[in-house]
């Protein structure tokens, strides 16, 4: 196979995994909290072939000498982009934004009997019964949704009515009586760009340590502070379906030049092998 034919075949299968990144963005164009994942792509590899030896190469050239031939492109980086979404109202009780795109909910996973702590800019919740007495907040996919104390938020059964204030208190009625339940942790990422898709729209940070950073200096906690919250709104995904379907145009037609480049190259193959015949 020509050095052209294993270009195009690398660079077609890093395609394809953009291709199924923009799907996959235009999937969630409509999922609350959810953010765009963009691609960067990189060189694999560069061949520096030294074949211009005259010193009358040299005159008036900018670039250094010789040929330089690359065997393809890779997807270097996927790269989340954390801008805020547009905020609609739900009227819904138990529907939260944040206002700060730095702020994220924070949700208790459990995997194999390890328990993770993973932020997500999600604020669709529920109230799941956990026995007869008592409902826990929880996110759609059942996760819990941790308080200041950085325990799940629990509430006793009984109540007629909640609420959540703008400081992130969670208030239930009881009769003729109002009682803090609990208060939803909000974080502050101080460098989201380290979040790492986690799937279910939550985010997952890696090992900072491997990093140079400290679980201090990156997740900060966010007290019980005003404004904070939005009740009765979700943000929206920050996915733009026209600049999608522009990438999507774009990956496709750079998909059908490398296509194109195999065939081509496989017909002057074959034209060459006949001239020797």
């Amino acid at each position: 196979m020509s050095r052209m034919m294993i270009q195009a075949a690398v660079t077609m299968n890093q395609l394809q995994n953009k291709l199924d990144l923009i799907g996959h963005n235009m999937a969630n164009s409509q999922t609350p909290g959810y953010k765009t994942r963009n691609s960067e792509f990189s060189s694999l590899l560069t061949q520096q072939i030294d074949n211009l030896r005259s010193p009358a190469n040299a005159e008036n050239r900018m670039t250094p000498e010789g040929v330089r031939v690359g065997t393809g492109a890779k997807l270097g980086a996927i790269v989340n982009d954390f801008s805020l979404g547009a905020l609609q109202t739900t009227s819904r009780a138990l529907d939260l934004a944040l206002r700060n795109e730095n702020h994220f909910f924070q949700i208790q996973t459990e995997d194999q009997g390890v328990t993770t702590t993973h932020y997500t800019r999600d604020g669709n919740f529920f109230l799941n019964p956990i026995n007869e007495q008592e409902v826990m907040l929880t996110n759609s996919d059942g996760h819990p949704v941790l308080g200041q104390n950085g325990a799940p938020i629990i509430i006793a059964n009984g109540f007629t009515g909640i609420e959540v204030r703008q400081n992130g208190e969670i208030i239930v009625e009881r009769g003729d009586q109002q009682q803090v339940a609990g208060s939803i942790a909000v974080a502050e990422i101080t460098r989201p760009h380290l979040l790492e898709a986690a799937g279910g729209n939550l985010f997952s940070l890696p090992d900072l340590g491997e990093l140079g950073f400290t679980f201090a200096e990156i997740v900060q906690p966010v007290g019980v502070v005003e404004g904070l919250i939005e009740k009765g709104m979700l943000e929206q995904s920050n996915v733009d379906i026209a600049q999608q379907m522009a990438d999507l145009l774009m990956t496709q037609r750079a998909y059908q030049f490398n296509a194109r480049t195999i065939s081509t190259t496989d017909q002057m193959m074959g034209l060459v092998n006949q001239l020797r015949s």
